[in-house]
């Protein structure tokens, strides 16, 4: 994914512990995030052994802000850490190079 320079990502590292509607929200989340002023894309991966990370790209730290305080996504973040994240990290950098090939 190229974006124009530069932009910003959310490194979102998890543990999870259950599944019990994760996926449900994790959708609804995405659908949500996608119709975010600044929202730019989003790459995810995740283990066997319930690691995952989730690189959101956003246009500006202002973006950033609005969707962590999105009322939805406020919700969404109080039933990770009550339901389904044994673990999480959360790292905001600014992306200022980027290289692809292929």
């Amino acid at each position: 994914m190229k974006y124009e320079l530069p932009y910003y990502a959310v490194i979102f590292s998890s543990l999870r512990n259950k599944e019990d509607g994760y996926q449900e929200m994790a959708l609804e989340m995405l659908k949500l995030a996608e119709q975010q002023p600044g929202f730019l894309g989003v790459e995810s991966v995740r283990g066997q052994d319930g690691f995952g990370i989730t690189v959101s790209y956003w246009s500006s730290l202002e973006a950033i802000d609005r969707w962590k305080a999105h009322p939805s996504h406020v919700i969404a973040q109080e039933l990770g850490k009550e339901k389904w994240y044994e673990e999480y990290g959360i790292r905001v950098c600014r992306v200022e190079r980027q290289s692809f090939f292929g």
